[in-house]
């Protein structure tokens, strides 16, 4: 079995302008993404656009664990960008650019059967700040109630929690849908309104802009 799970994840969004979005995205397709998958510790990965919150694109990246961007590879390879790596130069010509890595933290370990798993066809991502002095409450009901009640929803892939390692907010949250109406649905809406975390943690937390946000996998292509 080929690993595509790993103990960590890049995630990179931006909104793109439009005079810079066809370049933008053969960049994508057709360079980086196979550019980066060559390198030691990526172990797979998809572009997402979002269908509801944002920024527009989403790029994820599965790595064996945080190291994958440490490494002298990654990091020559950032040294040395192309010249359409140095044409679209996404934190400039990007808007709301933001680039997380992160380790997960639920589940603790990951099952030998997931680790063959490909990319989600649908993702909702979550990024949140949490103050601290309701942080283990907060993880203590998200891995205790919320998650294992929304992994029983029709739909529901996995639900996977990590900590930035770089980049921010704090946490982040990924759902795994079989597909992007999943947060539509009767069933999810009824869960979430039976949700109580406010109330356990006794505070709130902060969302980034444009979180959570609702993504279709645009590469690999979807049939459906």
């Amino acid at each position: 079995m080929v690993q595509k799970k790993g103990t960590a994840l890049m995630m990179v969004f931006v909104d793109i302008d439009p005079e810079y979005d066809a370049d933008f995205n053969a960049w994508y397709n057709e360079e980086h993404v196979d550019d980066l998958l060559r390198l030691p510790g990526f172990l797979n990965a998809a572009r997402y656009e979002a269908l509801r919150g944002g920024p527009r694109y989403l790029a994820c990246y599965e790595l064996e664990s945080v190291e994958a961007v440490q490494s002298e590879d990654y990091l020559n390879f950032h040294r040395n960008p192309s010249e359409w790596t140095q044409r679209i130069s996404l934190s400039t010509k990007g808007r709301n650019y933001a680039r997380i890595v992160c380790a997960q933290v639920y589940p603790k370990e990951s099952d030998s059967h997931v680790l063959g798993r490909g990319m989600a066809p649908a993702i909702q991502v979550g990024r949140m700040e949490v103050p601290p002095a309701i942080e283990a409450k907060y993880n203590e009901y998200y891995d205790t109630v919320r998650t294992p009640a929304n992994l029983e929803l029709p739909g529901c892939i996995a639900v996977r929690r990590y900590n930035a390692v770089e980049g921010g907010p704090k946490y982040m949250t990924v759902y795994e849908f079989e597909h992007e109406k999943v947060p539509e649905t009767q069933a999810w809406r009824e869960r979430s309104a039976l949700d109580r975390m406010h109330e356990y943690i006794g505070g709130t937390y902060g969302h980034a802009p444009g979180s959570p946000g609702v993504y279709r996998r645009i590469l690999p292509s979807r049939s459906f």
